[in-house]
């Protein structure tokens, strides 16, 4: 097992996947509550969803980068605006 560096709240652990133990409830929470705001409004920009949904910008990105998230196809020519 490797120690890591949580992407969320910067502390070190000892486990699998990018964020601590104690953040990965977070992590889920605001993955589900963005993939139902993108599924009722639609991507438009980062901002946008932010405001929408309360996720910070900082980890709307690092979301957006977990395969599966979202279907980047459906996001079109928006995604290149983050």
């Amino acid at each position: 097992m490797e120690f890591n560096k949580c992407n969320r709240c910067g502390a070190f652990y000892m486990s699998e996947g990018t964020v601590c133990p104690k953040c990965s409830p977070k992590d889920a929470l605001e993955l589900s509550t963005l993939k139902n705001y993108i599924e009722e409004n639609g991507f438009s920009s980062i901002d946008a969803v932010s405001a929408g949904t309360g996720i910070s910008a900082k980890n709307l990105n690092r979301f957006l980068n977990v395969d599966g998230i979202v279907d980047l196809g459906d996001i079109g020519d928006n995604i290149t605006n983050l």
